[in-house]
C-alpha cells in the first residue's frame, strides 16, 4: 500500500468524498485545504487510471477542477470510452515534482513534490448547459482570453469530431474519496547540478 491518507476536510474539495484506507506513515499528509484546491486549479495534467479487464489502464489528461469534481473531454469513441462505459470507477491522480532533495547520507535523498489522488465516478455529461460550461472552464485554463465568444449549450449539441463524426464528450468525475500527500522543503535543500 502507498503512503498516501485520506483527506476528508473543505467543502470545496471533498463534497461526498468519503473516507479512504488510513495508512501508518502520516509524516506527507496534506490537510490544508486552501493549498489542495490550489493545486488542482493550478495544474495542468492529471492521470486517468480506469479498470479494463485484467489490466489497468492509465491515461493522461488535460482537466479543469469545477464546482468540486474533475471534468476532462474526449472525442466521443475509443478505448477509454469503452472502458468508462463498462466501469466508470476511476481514479484521477495529479502530481508535480519540485526537485530532489539532497541529504549528506545518500539513502535519505528524496523528492520534493505533491499529489492528490481523487477517486469517484467518471459519468458522462448529458446537460447541454453543463457540458458547455466545463468545455469553456477548459478553455479559460488553457487558453485564456484566445476566443472572444463563450461557448454556448447549442455549439456543443452540434460539434462533431472531425475524427469520426461522434459528439465529443465530457465527463465529470464525482467524488467518493481523496487523499493528498506533499513533501516540502525549503529550495536550498533542493539539488542544482549548476553549484556542484
Amino acid at each position: 500500500m502507498d503512503e498516501y491518507v485520506s483527506y476528508t476536510t473543505g467543502k470545496n474539495v471533498q463534497e461526498g468524498c468519503t473516507l479512504m484506507e488510513q495508512v501508518s506513515y502520516t509524516q506527507r499528509n496534506c490537510t490544508d485545504t486552501k493549498k489542495i484546491e490550489t493545486f488542482l486549479l493550478r495544474e495542468r495534467t492529471g492521470v486517468l487510471g480506469m479498470v479494463s479487464g485484467n489490466f489497468p489502464y492509465a491515461v493522461p489528461m488535460n482537466y479543469v477542477w469545477h464546482n468540486g469534481s474533475v471534468y476532462f473531454h474526449g472525442m466521443g469513441s475509443g478505448k477509454k470510452e469503452n472502458i468508462l462505459s463498462q466501469n466508470p470507477l476511476v481514479c484521477f491522480t495529479i502530481y508535480k515534482e519540485h526537485g530532489t532533495v539532497t541529504d549528506p547520507v545518500p539513502c535519505h535523498a528524496d523528492t520534493a513534490y505533491m499529489s492528490v489522488m481523487l477517486f469517484g465516478k467518471a459519468e458522462k455529461v448529458t446537460d447541454s448547459k453543463e457540458a458547455a460550461e466545463a468545455l469553456q472552464k477548459l478553455l479559460d485554463k488553457y487558453m485564456l482570453k484566445y476566443y472572444s465568444n463563450p461557448l454556448t449549450s447549442t455549439l456543443i449539441e452540434k460539434y462533431r469530431s472531425s475524427l469520426d463524426g461522434n459528439m465529443v464528450s465530457i465527463y465529470r468525475i464525482t467524488l467518493q474519496g481523496m487523499t493528498a500527500k506533499e513533501n516540502s522543503v525549503e529550495p536550498e535543500k533542493l539539488f542544482n547540478s549548476k553549484t556542484r
